[in-house]
């Protein structure tokens, strides 16, 4: 549904990411809703598995966008590309998953 980009904020010297979706997807109230959710559901918790929220909802460009902490590391893409997990990393992945899930 959305595209995220590592970005660098000059203001305060970090990297971060910045999730944003097309005009073309915002033109469906069912995404640009699922969009808002996310925003507040990012803002409201805070959690070692969750990304912090810096920002919601700028818009530029017919874009909107929210930005994210960034996290450094493989993408979970890049990770299946090289080869897969263990069966023991994928529990402990899945751990993390729940907690977080489960937070709040």
């Amino acid at each position: 549904m959305g595209v995220v980009y590592l970005a660098h904020d000059t203001k305060l010297d970090r990297s971060v990411a910045i999730k944003s979706l097309p005009a073309e997807v915002m033109a469906d109230p069912k995404a640009r809703s699922r969009f808002s959710r996310d925003a507040w559901l990012l803002a409201s918790q805070n959690h070692p598995n969750i990304a912090t929220i810096y920002d919601a909802f700028q818009e530029a460009e017919g874009l909107s966008y929210l930005i994210l902490e960034y996290v450094p590391g493989q993408t979970l893409a890049e990770r299946i590309a090289k080869g897969g997990f263990t069966l023991m990393a994928t529990l402990s992945i899945a751990c993390e998953i729940v907690e977080a899930f489960s937070y709040g």
